[in-house]
């Protein structure tokens, strides 16, 4: 098996996000970290005693869940395999890096926290995300261009997520809902993440990559996909302007998901938090196994489903 291991964005948050992680010995020392960025809260005591708006703001949300993708990679470093293919969706794409051991784990905390700051600094008030199904990418392009949005992720199954000002995702939703569109949802995101409102924050995220250190090629032959084209990183400069790109221009994910499965995965392991890449690569690559960390009571548990498929 070639496992593909995908690294969520923000917006699946919830309070058991750290069940399994968050007694992990081998996560320990990064929930120490991650507490620090946090003003000193414990990411498990935030998750599961704040509201929902305080763990779905911006830099805490992409905190979060950077944080459960590094967690759970650290404590299911034993099956995982030489030769992964790594994804990441949004802010997932930085875990990714950290997870094939790009970056150093605390490092991929470090730049996670600046790069929602950047982009926390070059948002407008009122910007954010819509997610609209069941509409043609043509259709979608069109209500973009009209009411002065953009496609900000292209999701298999003319699936999209949009970004841009209140007013414009107003007039989208209502144009879509006219327009017969499958489902229309408000994100709770507030920044308007890969469109070119946030080019300022591109420019700043790549001033602060050329300060972190970086191994490449990474030292478990690991195969990371980079979001705005799906092609692999290649080298160290080109998949750090990719990376720092990648918060002001669309997120090709749709495209990630099939160069997993031309890339040889036959499986697919979503870190989470929740469900929604794994449901996405289900729907992409049918037949082939897709799970998420959500599904399994136990850490134990996912290295069982892992190992058979690692010896087949």
């Amino acid at each position: 098996m070639t496992l593909a291991i995908l690294c969520a964005g923000q917006g699946r948050q919830h309070r058991d996000m750290f069940a399994l992680t968050g007694d992990a010995p081998e996560a320990a020392q990064l929930f120490g970290h991650a507490a620090a960025l946090l003003g000193g809260r414990d990411p498990r005591d935030l998750v599961r005693g704040e509201a929902y708006e305080a763990m779905h703001r911006n830099r805490a949300g992409q905190i979060l869940c950077t944080l459960q993708s590094l967690a759970a990679a650290r404590a299911l470093a034993e099956v995982i395999p030489h030769g992964v293919i790594i994804a990441g969706y949004s802010v997932g794409e930085v875990a990714a890096w950290g997870v094939g051991g790009l970056f150093d784990a605390t490092t991929t905390l470090d730049l996670v926290a600046r790069r929602a700051e950047a982009m926390d600094a070059a948002t407008r008030a009122g910007d954010g995300l819509i997610f609209v199904r069941g509409l043609s990418p043509d259709a979608i392009g069109r209500l973009c261009e009209c009411h002065g949005a953009a496609i900000a992720i292209v999701n298999p199954g003319d699936a999209f997520v949009i970004g841009g000002g209140r007013e414009a995702l107003s007039g989208i939703a209502i144009d879509a809902r006219a327009m017969h569109a499958a489902r229309i949802v408000t994100l709770p995101v507030e920044v308007a993440s890969h469109t070119k409102r946030l080019a300022a924050a591109s420019a700043v995220f790549r001033e602060t990559l050329r300060l972190a250190p970086v191994v490449f090629p990474p030292r478990i032959g690991a195969r990371i996909l980079s979001g705005i084209d799906a092609s692999p990183v290649v080298s160290a400069e080109s998949g750090l302007d990719k990376l720092a790109a990648q918060i002001s221009h669309t997120v090709q994910w749709a495209d990630c998901l099939q160069a997993c499965v031309e890339a040889g995965a036959t499986g697919f392991l979503d870190l989470g938090p929740g469900h929604a890449l794994s449901s996405m690569a289900a729907e992409i690559a049918a037949g082939l196994p897709a799970r998420s960390l959500d599904d399994f009571r136990s850490l134990q548990g996912v290295r069982a489903w892992v190992a058979p498929h690692l010896s087949a």
